[in-house]
């Protein structure tokens, strides 16, 4: 991995743990352990960083995305699976909130013109989300239901993050599910 992509990486992971505002270049050069010299030579701005780390959170977003297409009986065992993600990173939630709520979240506090690109992410995840209830038949409101089910994940990784309560996680995730497949009845 090359210095500009260790920049990114660190940035991404500080960002997330300490937030946008609270991060620092020296922050993320110390991260890395590159001089600010060398840091500034990759990165003039924290808002280049910014774009930078946006960019590899869309990528690995529809990289990850991909691969469940690829891997996944079908668009129900992927919808379970996107839900899944509260639990799969429960840890780093409860300690730090969801990475594209929490973004999105402190920049629209600081009314911050990169926050529309930030939500990106979130519409790849709604895209896809709709794109996998179309295929189970549901075309009518595959919109709504993709939209719930973001809600619902956003929902329970703030809560997560708040009580720090695993059992409740699993239990709304199983909840989830139990909705899924009712609504796949209905189709």
């Amino acid at each position: 991995m090359g210095t500009r992509e260790q920049i990114v990486d660190a940035a991404n992971r500080l960002f997330y743990e300490q937030g946008f505002e609270r991060t620092s270049f020296a922050a993320i050069a110390e991260s890395v352990g590159i001089s600010r010299g060398n840091f500034y030579y990759h990165f003039k701005t924290k808002d280049e960083i910014l774009e930078a780390v946006i960019q590899a959170r869309l990528a690995s977003t529809r990289e990850m995305l991909a691969t469940w297409d690829e891997g996944s009986a079908g668009p129900l065992e992927r919808v379970r699976r996107f839900a899944e993600i509260v639990i799969t990173n429960q840890g780093d939630i409860e300690n730090y909130g969801c990475p594209v709520g929490t973004l999105t979240n402190e920049l629209a506090k600081l009314g911050h013109p990169s926050r529309a690109h930030a939500v990106g992410v979130f519409e790849v995840f709604r895209t896809w989300l709709r794109g996998q209830f179309e295929e189970l038949g549901r075309t009518a409101d595959a919109d709504d239901l993709a939209m719930y089910v973001l809600t619902f994940t956003q929902g329970v990784a703030t809560l997560s993050n708040a009580f720090r309560d695993r059992d409740f996680v699993r239990r709304e995730v199983a909840r989830l599910n139990t909705w899924l497949t009712e609504q796949i009845a209905i189709a």
